[in-house]
């Protein structure tokens, strides 16, 4: 049997494996933990009561954390003329047409997010099988297929993050950094929380979100209250 490291052993002291808490207890107590010497990640993970396999309980979107992901996104965009011009002003990593899917095709990506002008999709659209795996082909209904490229790479600079639930119905997603505040990931945390709970898919039955753990990149995960969660959302469709 593994030895339990003195700074594992230390870093579960307080922590209740069968409570769950409020966001800003989970938040105090993960940032409290987060000891690595690095500026650690704080990321959630959620088990939600969907099939994914049937199309009308596919839970995906965007949310805009108000507080950013303290990360750098690069951002490519398809586009041409003008567009290509405000998408360069808006501070896209990379810009191009013809000559970016050439790049792409040539194993060439160097980017975290792709954006396309709706009259690029013929020239994206044979991208498929390169971006699809990577989760980086552009959706209109994600934002990343849209006429408005401008903001659309200001939203992904700003700390737009995207969710997917997978096969087994699970959501991961990093919603922040250690350094950040308790205020700022609070904020943060409730704004995904939100988003997921808005993404609720029609033909879900029963229990929607049935789990959700903060951790850090290092530290132990903190449970959720999920009654909390879910009460606002069951009260707004009464």
């Amino acid at each position: 049997m593994a030895k339990i490291g003195k700074r594992i052993t230390k870093a579960y002291d307080g922590i209740d494996r069968l409570k769950t808490y409020s966001v800003s207890e989970a938040v105090k107590m993960v940032k409290g933990r987060s000891t690595a010497k690095f500026n650690e990640t704080i990321e959630i993970a959620m088990n939600l009561g969907v099939d994914p396999r049937h199309a009308d309980q596919a839970v995906r979107g965007m949310v805009s954390l108000p507080a950013g992901t303290g990360k750098a996104v690069r951002v490519a965009v398809f586009a041409k003329g003008a567009k290509a011009a405000e998408a360069q002003a808006a501070g896209a990593d990379l810009v191009g047409a013809e000559d970016l899917a050439e790049k792409v095709n040539a194993g060439e990506i160097n980017f975290d997010r792709v954006i396309a002008a709706p009259d690029m999709m013929g020239v994206v659209g044979r991208l498929g099988k390169v971006l699809g795996p990577r989760g980086l082909m552009p959706n209109p209904k994600l934002g990343t297929v849209t006429p408005n490229v401008a903001q659309a790479v200001k939203d992904a600079k700003s700390g737009q993050v995207e969710f997917r639930a997978d096969k087994t119905g699970n959501v991961n997603a990093g919603i922040g950094k250690a350094k950040f505040s308790e205020d700022q990931l609070v904020a943060n945390v409730t704004a995904f929380l939100e988003a997921i709970n808005k993404a609720r898919p029609s033909g879900v039955k029963g229990t929607y979100i049935k789990k959700a753990t903060l951790s850090s990149t290092m530290g132990p995960g903190v449970k959720i209250d999920v009654a909390a969660l879910t009460a606002p959302a069951a009260a707004a469709a009464e």
